[in-house]
């Protein structure tokens, strides 16, 4: 396989994951800043270094790539590799518009490979838990919910390509929400929205740099350069099965501390999941107990769990994605409806 993007998702989470993958084995890294890229070669062992991805993927011995860039390349890179016949995994989001979404998809059919992009928090244990008690009628009907991930102070890479709309799509609302709204849908067996409506802010484009986040250290940060994005996005989606969804993302907010989370409200139980695998991050709510905090099985590190799936069980195996291309497709509707019900003031209807 080939690496494209060699900052800071590949450094932190990638390049450790195909560490530990027996069935991958990188053989070409590229990234557009070369020392990145010498540093990633040393690490994976890979005897093949490129600035331009376009090179990458025309090697023969390549049978999938892994795109670690940021979001508008996203899109561009996995077409070039689907149409070259790789397989392609992406980092989130799958796309910046719903266009460039369907023709990644598109892509895929075409070649007959696989394309799957992150979604990492299905994979930890507490999440397949409360999907597995969901799906066994546990908690009943799900009818209304809350979920979010709103930090202090935890701007990416402010001033480039994180705070460009051009270039990334929006600010934690696509960052963030893509993780969290996916994850409650899924949790809830993938209802179909049917509207949307979302209001989003910019309040600290202009504030001092202070970060209490370690996310605040993703993306290169730029004196100057561009903020055209929300720091804060809130607002409701509704579903054809009548449930409700309310939401929370921020970059930046006044809070007491950076938090993520899923609340579900359920006929029989409900829940509360406290986005990530720390010691309690899941409690249940049920009528004969008031909580309850399930023991879980040790953690993995998600995104090593995500791309092995697609190695071992969809390329090796033949095994159906666990998020599917039409999947991701419905997920930018999502996310640039919202969009549009905030720039409109009114609420959109799918």
């Amino acid at each position: 396989m080939g690496l494209v993007g060699c900052g800071g998702i590949a450094r932190g989470a990638h390049i450790p994951a195909f560490l530990s993958i027996e069935n991958a084995e990188v053989i070409a890294v590229c990234d557009i800043i070369k020392e990145r890229a010498d540093d990633a070669a040393k690490r994976l062992g890979a005897k093949n270094v490129f600035t331009d991805f376009n090179e990458l993927i025309a090697m023969k011995d390549i049978d999938m790539v892994d795109i670690c860039t940021p979001n508008y390349l996203h899109s561009e890179i996995a077409i070039a590799a689907l149409n070259a016949g790789k397989h392609a995994f992406s980092e989130k989001p799958d796309a910046i518009t719903v266009e460039k979404a369907i023709a990644m998809k598109e892509a895929a059919d075409r070649s007959g490979k696989k394309l799957m992009v992150m979604r990492n928090w299905r994979y930890a244990p507490s999440c397949r838990y409360i999907k597995e008690y969901i799906s066994e009628q546990k908690c009943g009907e799900i009818y209304a919910g809350r979920c979010g991930w709103i930090r202090r102070r935890g701007i990416p890479g402010k001033g480039g390509w994180f705070t460009t709309k051009e270039q990334s799509g929006g600010g934690p609302l696509i960052d963030l929400g893509v993780h969290i709204i996916d994850l409650s849908m899924w949790m809830m067996g993938n209802p179909k929205p049917v509207s949307l409506s979302g209001s989003v802010y910019t309040k600290f484009a202009k504030n001092d740099d202070l970060a209490d986040s370690e996310h605040a250290a993703f993306g290169d940060k730029k004196e100057d350069g561009t903020f055209d994005v929300e720091d804060l996005a809130i607002g409701m989606i509704k579903f054809d099965n009548g449930a409700c969804i309310q939401f929370e993302f921020s970059w930046a907010s006044n809070i007491e501390q950076e938090y993520g989370f899923i609340e579900m409200r359920g006929t029989k139980a409900g829940f509360k999941w406290e986005g990530s695998d720390n010691i309690s991050p899941l409690t249940l709510y049920t009528n004969d107990v008031f909580s309850l905090k399930p023991n879980l099985p040790p953690s993995k590190p998600t995104h090593a769990e995500n791309l092995r799936h697609f190695i071992d069980d969809v390329l090796i195996n033949g095994k159906t994605p666990d998020f599917t291309p039409e999947q991701g497709v419905e997920m930018i509707k999502i996310l640039t409806s919202i969009y549009k019900s905030a720039e409109t003031g009114k609420e959109v209807v799918l």
